[in-house]
């Protein structure tokens, strides 16, 4: 059998050795019993420091400081780690006496990787509110700096990094962590992730290199590449990055491109970075800059973009991760801080180097190159997307203007033959490149679908057409008429396109209806038109569907009234400038102006930040160029494309859905109707085709856009294949009791519930999956090459899965999970499955159990349960038990002392009939009237005066005491601010008028988290 599945003590050895022989790791035991182990141990780190020449005084000052960094309780865990990794970063600020001057104690010798004592320890138990034991930490210098938490080769990589995201938190060691740089976590079977604190799970990344070397297993392999001493200690100084909230580490291509552009810059060589689109460039060029400007004194960077919107996020990203940077107002004022010495890092858009209006170009450039700017200092120029302008006289201006600055382009694209020679000469070759399937197989960015749909227009009527022409020209003569048929191309260019404006709405808002992303609101989605004009008309359409209120149009006009001055014909008809005018007035009207911006940016910084951060809130942006490059939304998952597009614009515009966000959104979608498919298919092609000045294969470049039939069939073999080997270790004969057993545990134990959650939500999600990518091909499982028989099973085992997934969710009382795709699920049953008998899976439609009770009484809710639990009498006790202990669980915090008397009667009733006190039938009668007050939320003998939840709740916990509880609800109603919630100042005002009442502060503590959960105020 050899060591295949090997447990995870023997794995935990063999890596503990590999740090022991191989990198040469000190080992400190294992301190499963050790008390008092800490991340900071200061006996180790005394030592260190000593042996550095530090004396005891200023070690004893810089361990304090250290110690009261890493365990500041009033500050976040972010907040802790950020502030003690400036003093790994910098050192330790103290002064050995009072009146004498500060000295730096450096914690790491950051120049001498090898000077360092780098140590591990295997089980280290840390006493928090709850203990945790992490299976390995890494120490340098007595500080603890990583933690890695390995599984054996059967059991998922995942469980390892949920186990450390659930340490971090307050409630177990999350303070332990304040001092650690990496979470690693591995099988054998799967090798290594990696993250940092506070990392999300879908964030954890893979190591690759030397991708040819399988002489080890990869948690090996990478634990050597990542851990040694040398490259560990440069991740930890050059590449950890505090990211406004966010602490983050490098990609795998992040790194090496920057310790390619490293070289480069030594040599004061340009060059060209080419990461595709959402690869994380911002990231790389902050890091760049940092290590520049950190390992040259003399050193200044500016960042130069050609849009304004790229402008202020590279504004933004540099500000966030701590780097200040100036943000150039005009061409002056970007040649007056060029010729300071300060500030060093500096952002501009590229058009603030040009000069308007020259009449000799040739003349205007050789007037520069003999009076070059006196930029002071060496001038490193980052200019992003440099394809779009940097052929053009802007970028020859500015090559003239800074003679001597050293030029490194980005892009998400690479060039095309057109952009080659000027790019060659302005920047050099390229430096680093990492590209689009590279990325999609890295799960750095998603991968992108892409659908045609065809809108026909036809002439009905072209006698009409022709008629309606000839009157409208009464007056003109032949000439100007046949200049307008010229003009005009054929009137069914404009009497057809509001039809078919129409049905793109409509198709767009059928898909928001149906598409599981788009109709959870967890996604959203950008609409490409044609011309401003097309853009202010499909926004008009919009605003007659249910989307009114959360579209918006977002493109390059600002409306003046200079525009319309001599558009009016004395007809009564807008034309088309006066339409956009009057559209724009409209949509502004209400809309005022902040300071410095106009009313039109206050709407656009208002409508992208919604859409980026309250998708359910923006679910659509109409734009035409704007925002097609530069915006990131993680939550867009749809791109529509009503406009022809071609080469970088093209691409750049389908990345704007390829940004990873939730587990469910798989790919990007692409929707053309304008027949861009061959534009698609060949953007990246085109690229690739004419890269003779670097040896590159055309498919190394591929956009892999997927056939949605080939794509569909592997989705759908890889959704049977996970749920059949998730349900394999059930027990025979793998009926209902049996399922709900190895999902739900023994339901009556809260504990052992909890701790099946895991495989309840594989099933879960297992189950949405399988139906997802039967949805997708359902309509062409024949194409897709299955035959009869296997048409057959698939339908069946999707039939046995919806069941399933039914009954578990029945008998744990998680009735609410994936409510979303409900209806998705009972257009396929309909539709594909059981048409004849579809009311096992959707009888219930929204309605919980608890709810069916009370409405249509016991008898009838327990019939309308799954066949599999309603035959057996256990399973429908516990299943109606746990959907009331579930909604007592998820009330308790509105109403505490209702829920908790109810949680009491529960207990009983269920002890009643453990102990068969009572018949099944007197059994279902008192847990059916435990049920209605459950869901109704008061008992019997509330007063009627108490007629609203809110003035309910108040009567149960303020000693059912009536006068009370209507003095405390006006009160509050009162008093209220609007916002109150989460606003300090707010919520005081409330409390004190409450004190007024109450007369007692701890009343008013205990009740006023009760009052905030209340929906009425």
């Amino acid at each position: 059998m050899g060591n295949v599945g090997q447990v995870e003590r023997k794995t935990q050895n063999r890596v503990v050795k590999l740090f022991i022989d191989q990198l040469k790791y000190t080992y400190l035991g294992n301190w499963e019993e050790r008390q008092d182990n800490s991340n900071i141990e200061e006996g180790l780190l005394t030592k260190y420091l000593k042996k550095k020449g530090y004396n005891k005084t200023l070690i004893t000052k810089a361990l304090h400081q250290l110690r009261v960094t890493a365990n500041n309780h009033n500050e976040s865990l972010y907040i802790n780690n950020k502030e003690l990794y400036k003093l790994l970063r910098y050192g330790v600020q103290v002064k050995a006496e009072v009146g004498k001057n500060y000295e730096t104690v450096h914690l790491i010798d950051w120049q001498h990787p090898s000077k360092n004592h780098f140590a591990i320890a295997e089980e280290v138990t840390v006493h928090g509110q709850k203990d945790k034991r992490p299976d390995i930490v890494l120490y340098v210098n007595g500080i603890a700096i990583g933690v890695i938490e390995l599984k054996r080769s059967t059991v998922s990589i995942g469980d390892g990094i949920r186990q450390s995201i659930v340490n971090q938190k307050k409630e177990f060691i999350g303070q332990f962590f304040s001092t650690i740089q990496f979470i690693f976590a591995g099988n054998d079977s799967e090798g290594l992730r990696y993250g940092t604190v506070g990392t999300p799970e879908k964030f954890f990344l893979r190591w690759k290199e030397d991708i040819k070397d399988n002489s080890l297993l990869q948690l090996d392999k990478y634990l050597i590449k990542m851990c040694n001493k040398k490259r560990i200690t440069e991740l930890m100084h050059d590449f950890v990055l505090f990211d406004g909230g966010i602490k983050k580490l490098p990609r795998v291509h992040q790194y090496f491109g920057i310790k390619a552009v490293q070289k480069h810059i030594r040599k004061r060589e340009g060059g060209i970075i080419w990461h595709t689109q959402g690869s994380g460039k911002s990231i790389v060029m902050v890091l760049l800059a940092k290590w520049i400007l950190e390992n040259n004194p003399n050193a200044r960077v500016a960042v130069i973009t050609d849009r304004d919107e790229l402008d202020k996020q590279i504004e933004r990203v540099f500000n966030d991760a701590g780097e200040p940077i100036k943000r150039t107002s005009s061409g002056r004022d970007l040649m007056a801080q060029l010729s300071r010495a300060t500030p060093r890092l500096l952002c501009s858009l590229v058009h603030k180097f040009g000069k308007k209006d020259v009449g000799n170009f040739e003349e205007f450039i050789k007037e520069l190159a003999s009076q070059p700017s006196q930029a002071v200092g060496e001038l490193f120029v980052f200019v992003d997307e440099y394809h779009r302008t940097q052929s053009g006289k802007l970028h020859r201006t500015m090559k003239a203007m800074l003679p001597n600055a050293v030029f490194i382009g980005f892009t998400g694209t690479p060039l095309l033959k057109k952009d080659k020679q000027t790019s060659l000469e302005v920047f050099g070759k390229y430096i680093h490149t990492y590209k689009f399937n590279e990325a999609v197989e890295d799960k750095v960015v998603l991968d992108l679908v892409y659908e045609a749909r065809d809108i026909d227009q036809r002439i009905t009527s072209p006698k009409r057409i022709d008629d309606w022409f000839n009157s409208k020209t009464k007056g003109l003569n032949d000439f100007q008429k046949a200049e307008l048929r010229k003009k005009w191309g054929t009137m069914q260019k404009v009497l057809s396109s509001k039809s078919r404006m129409d049905k793109v709405v409509n198709d767009i808002i059928f898909d928001f209806n149906v598409k599981p992303q788009l109709k959870s609101e967890r996604g959203n989605a950008i609409l490409v038109a044609s011309s401003i004009y097309e853009a202010c008309r499909y926004y008009e359409l919009f605003q007659s569907t249910h989307l009114k209120g959360k579209c918006a149009v977002v493109t390059s006009y600002n409306p003046n009234t200079r525009d319309i001055t001599t558009e009016d014909t004395g007809a009564n008809t807008e034309t088309a400038k006066e339409y956009i005018y009057n559209t724009y007035v409209e949509l502004l009207k209400d809309v005022s102006a902040k300071p410095g911006k106009s009313k039109t940016e206050t709407y656009e910084d208002r409508v992208k930040e919604k859409f980026v951060k309250e998708p359910a809130k923006m679910r659509l942006l109409i734009v035409v160029d704007k925002l097609l490059t530069g915006f990131d939304a993680p939550s867009c998952t749809y791109l529509y494309i009503d406009k022809s597009m071609q080469d970088h614009g093209l691409f750049q515009a389908i990345c704007r859905v390829n940004r990873l966000d939730a587990e469910d959104k798989q790919f990007g979608y692409i929707v053309d109707y304008k027949d861009l498919f061959k534009k698609v298919e060949n953007a990246v092609a085109v690229y690739t085709s004419e890269l003779d000045c670097d040896n590159f294969e055309k498919t190394e470049c591929d956009v892999l856009l997927q056939d949605r039939i080939k794509k569909g069939r592997q989705r759908l073999d890889e959704a049977i294949e996970q749920l059949e080997l998730l349900c394999e270790p059930v027990e025979p004969p793998k009926g209902t009791l049996e399922h709900i057993r190895y999902f739900c545990g023994n339901t009556e134990v809260p504990e052992e519930l909890k701790a099946k959650e895991v495989q309840r939500t594989a099933l879960y999600k297992g189950t949405v999956a399988f139906i997802r990518a039967y949805a997708n091909i359902a309509d062409g499982l024949e194409a897709a090459g299955y035959t009869e028989s296997e048409i057959k099973y698939t339908k069946e085992r999707l039939d046995h899965y919806l069941k399933l997934r039914e009954e578990i969710r029945r008998a744990s009382g998680e009735t609410l999970d994936l409510k979303t795709y409900e209806a998705d699920m009972r257009h396929l049953i309909d539709n594909y499955i059981q048409a004849d008998d579809p009311q096992n899976i959707s009888v219930f439609g929204d309605m919980s159990l608890i709810e069916l009770i009370v409405n249509t009484g016991i008898a009838a809710a327990i019939g309308s349960l799954p066949k599999g639990i309603k035959n057996n009498k256990e399973a429908v006790a516990e299943t109606i038990e746990n959907n009331i202990r579930s909604k007592i669980i998820k009330e308790h915090l509105i109403d505490p002392a209702f829920y908790e008397e109810m949680s009491v009667l529960l207990n009983t009733i269920i002890k009643e009939r453990k102990e068969k006190a009572i018949s099944y039938k007197e059994y279902l009668k008192k847990i059916a009237e435990l049920a209605k007050k459950v869901q109704q939320g008061k008992g019997e003998s509330t007063p009627e005066v108490l007629n609203t939840p809110a003035k309910r709740v108040l009567y149960n916990n303020l000693g059912e005491d009536t006068n009370l509880a209507m003095k405390v609800h006006e009160t509050v109603l009162e008093y209220r601010p609007d916002g109150w919630r989460g606003n300090d100042a707010k919520e005081m005002i409330i409390k004190y008028r409450l004190f007024e009442v109450l007369q007692d502060a701890d009343e008013v503590e205990r009740i006023f988290p009760i009052i905030k959960e209340q929906g009425e105020y």
